[in-house]
């Protein structure tokens, strides 16, 4: 009996005892983990602690480069210059105009290039647009004018240098809205093999003094770090308006942002291959210096089209449509005194009509259809009724 209780005795302390041990070793686990949160916490402080001990470095501008390898530096903010020294490793990569980072010896650590506003690097399309003279009707001596003074100069600059003519440093297009103006900027982007750099003229306009013209600067500097480039204002007539002195701060900032545009087409820094072109509905509210020949050497008005253009628009809009018994002569004559944009908007209507009517093709009614809703006035010619 002693011994029963004896062994029960010696279970029970046992069970004691190891229940301990297991709290124990849940308590080495917990501890182990809060210990490697410790070390991590403490990591990121040193981290942050360093930053801390870090000199800070300053951003500074390339304006020279001398023969002897010094580096002629102006630091942004209060524009002090110096000269300084530069890597074996740096050197060769350094150019004025490009941003560099040096630190309180005045020592260059690093190139930063050149940092765009974010309202600038929108404005510069990623990839070629998919708009080629294919995609034109109507324009045949347009595009020639604008592929002479725009496209030739970036693909053959070679006849150019040889023949001893300078190209023309602008171009202006204007007409009324819908006629193609932007359309004739994307395809001879396209054909150029071009960055395509493009902006409204009221992107511009800003509240605070010198915000535009800094737009403007920048602009230009995208253009020629992406050359070849061409540069496409459209509505220019927001920013270059004629110049009158009404004594608002509005009036002046917008002048101001004009005249840093007209120092950038003088040229005053050479653009390389950077062409310019614009676009306006109103040419008669433009400012006279921004018309004169060495900016826009050629003004290039973009008429509606005739009926050979109509007659081309069409086809170009309904060449993957499935058209039956439809006649693009008859709607020609039906969309007299019609833009080039109201011609797609009628291809688009009579399209989606014949959807309307879960149709297998787009029928004559259709077309006729669409013109009646397209065009603002009712059309009397009898060959529209069914």
């Amino acid at each position: 009996m002693e011994e029963s209780t004896t062994t029960n005795a010696i279970n029970a302390d046992e069970l004691k005892f190891r229940i301990q041990l297991n709290e124990l070793e849940a308590s080495v686990l917990q501890l182990k983990l809060q210990v490697e949160e410790l070390q991590k916490e403490n990591s990121q402080l040193r981290r942050e602690n360093n930053q801390l001990k870090r000199m800070p470095l300053f951003v500074a501008v390339v304006v020279d480069v001398l023969e002897n390898g010094e580096v002629y530096l102006r630091q942004q903010g209060n524009n002090q210059e110096y000269l300084t020294h530069a890597s074996e490793d740096l050197l060769p990569l350094l150019k004025p105009g490009a941003k560099v980072a040096v630190n309180n010896a005045l020592s260059i650590v690093k190139l930063i290039g050149n940092v765009y506003d974010a309202r600038v690097r929108v404005m510069e399309l990623e990839y070629s647009p998919e708009i080629s003279y294919a995609d034109i009707g109507g324009m045949e001596d347009e595009i020639k004018e604008v592929r002479e003074a725009v496209e030739y100069p970036l693909t053959k600059p070679e006849i150019f240098r040889r023949i001893g003519v300078e190209p023309p440093k602008g171009i202006l297009l204007y007409g009324s809205p819908g006629t193609g103006k932007t359309l004739l900027a994307k395809a001879v982007a396209h054909e150029a093999r071009a960055t395509f750099i493009r902006m409204s003229g009221s992107e511009l306009v800003h509240k605070f003094i010198g915000e535009g013209a800094g737009l403007v600067r920048e602009l230009f500097m995208l253009a020629r770090e992406r050359a070849p480039a061409i540069v496409f204002i459209d509505e220019i007539d927001a920013v270059g308006s004629t110049r009158t002195n009404d004594g608002t701060s509005g009036s002046a900032e917008v002048q101001r942002t004009l005249m840093q545009l007209l120092a950038e087409m003088d040229g005053f820094d050479t653009r390389g291959d950077v062409r310019i072109m614009a676009a306006t509905n109103r040419v008669d509210m433009l400012d006279p210096a921004l018309l004169r020949p060495g900016r826009f050497d050629r003004i290039i008005e973009i008429p509606l089209p005739d009926d050979k253009g109509r007659l081309e628009i069409l086809k170009i809009h309904s060449g993957k449509m499935q058209l039956f018994g439809v006649d693009l002569n008859e709607i020609v004559e039906m969309t007299e005194n019609t833009t080039g944009a109201e011609l797609q908007a009628i291809c688009r209507e009579a399209g989606m009509m014949a959807v309307r009517r879960d149709a297998m093709a787009i029928e004559r009614n259709d077309f006729i259809e669409a013109v009646r809703k397209v065009k603002s006035e009712m059309v009397t010619d009898n060959r529209m009724y069914i």
